[in-house]
């Protein structure tokens, strides 16, 4: 069984956010049963105040559970997945106007022993309640509709005030108070859900970032195919129409247009050989350069060390290592929640070293532990040229990797 500590680590960095936002909402609820024990406690010897304060009990634990269960679905509603909040939103303001007039009506009044006092800790029960409602109704309702549930709440709730015995004056003191609260009450609970709304769609917008990178290269090579063999396909098929023409009247031209035929297809293939070459070409220099940047612009910290004799090493290593240094960005950014990264290239017993480590790294499977497609194609790469990739084991939430190729002597 995994600890809450390794669970919460295992989150990506939306789903923590989400999860902070969420139980800040929660907390408007959940703090409806401690403030009413808090206040039954002091009012528990009171002999009127006994039926009151476990109807108060009873009303807070309910109204608890449904405000929970309408922020949760709220919640859901604002962040565009399925629910059906209105139903409990529904049943959420229902029952606070229900709670308020039981509170209101079998609570002290101000001829009994208990007097004033009584009555202040039932309308302010009451307005608490109004309050866990309207909560979640400010999520899952637009402004306006949030402010008219918010209007017509107190609206069912003031008859019962007047019956009481609170008067017109204490119904307009809970007016007015509401009008200051449950606004800024409002605001609060929509700016949580508000960020939590702004931090998936920047995720969102940088996986769109990524696939929209992988389309512009994709569209780069085929731009480059088409600039290679539009033409010399082009003319490789008038010319092969011209040498059939002239082949069925029996000249001899024929031949030398299928000869020009011969050269311009050999020109092709070596023209389509150099764009493959230069498209799975890496440059060490450029690619740790480019992963710097990406790395820096995604509030990565990169450190890269390639040495003083990168630029000695033989061009396929470079280029190889090149490759590393491409996967592993990509790993990084894809993978992990990484805060730091360290590229380091060194020579050591005749083995050029390519040494690669962050932190951020969840505890589920991923990639990182040398399993993932793209390191199996490094694998390959490097087995070309008899090097070998490794993922020792490093510290809690840190990855490490190693790429080796050894030098010539």
């Amino acid at each position: 069984m995994r600890s809450p500590l390794r669970s919460w680590t295992s989150l990506s960095k939306p789903r923590r956010t989400e999860l902070y936002f969420r139980w800040s909402l929660y907390t408007l609820p959940l703090l409806l049963l401690p403030i009413t024990l808090l206040s039954a406690g002091a009012r528990a010897d009171l002999p009127d105040s006994v039926g009151t304060v476990r109807i108060a009990l009873l009303v807070s634990l309910a109204s608890t559970l449904l405000g929970l269960r309408a922020c949760r679905t709220s919640l859901d509603h604002y962040l565009k997945r399925p629910t059906d909040r209105l139903r409990w939103l529904a049943v959420n303001g229902a029952f606070a106007v229900a709670g308020s007039w039981a509170l209101l009506l079998l609570g002290p009044h101000a001829d009994g022993a208990d007097g004033r006092s009584g009555m202040a800790f039932t309308a302010t029960m009451a307005a608490l309640l109004l309050a866990v409602a309207f909560g979640p109704a400010s999520i899952g309702l637009s402004i306006a509709q949030a402010s008219l549930a918010a209007l017509g709440g107190f609206l069912l709730t003031a008859p019962a005030m007047v019956l009481a015995g609170y008067g017109l004056a204490g119904t307009a003191g809970l007016l007015i108070g509401s009008l200051v609260m449950l606004p800024v009450l409002g605001g609060t609970c929509r700016s949580f859900a508000w960020l939590t709304s702004v931090v998936w769609e920047l995720d969102a917008a940088r996986e769109a970032q990524s696939r929209l990178a992988v389309a512009e290269e994709r569209l780069r090579f085929s731009r480059d195919l088409h600039d290679v063999m539009g033409r010399n396909l082009t003319t490789i098929a008038l010319k092969s129409e011209l040498a059939v023409q002239l082949a069925r009247r029996g000249r001899e031209e024929a031949a030398d247009q299928m000869a020009e035929v011969q050269k311009i297809a050999q020109e092709s293939q070596r023209e389509v050989r150099d764009v493959i070459r230069g498209y799975r070409t890496a440059d060490l220099h450029a690619e740790a350069i480019g992963a710097r940047a990406v790395l820096r612009s995604a509030d990565v910290a990169c450190e890269i060390d390639l040495g003083e004799h990168a630029d000695e090493l033989p061009p396929p290593v470079q280029s190889v290592f090149g490759w590393v240094i491409r996967e592993a960005t990509t790993n990084v950014l894809r993978h992990s929640e990484a805060g730091r990264c360290l590229i380091r290239l060194r020579t050591e017993d005749g083995r050029a070293v390519l040494e690669l480590e962050n932190d951020g790294v969840p505890d589920v499977p991923f990639p990182s532990q040398g399993s993932g497609t793209g390191l199996r194609g490094l694998r390959e790469r490097l087995a070309a040229h008899d090097g070998e990739l490794t993922v020792p084991t490093a510290e809690a939430g840190v990855f490490r990797m190693l790429a080796t190729v050894p030098l010539p002597r």
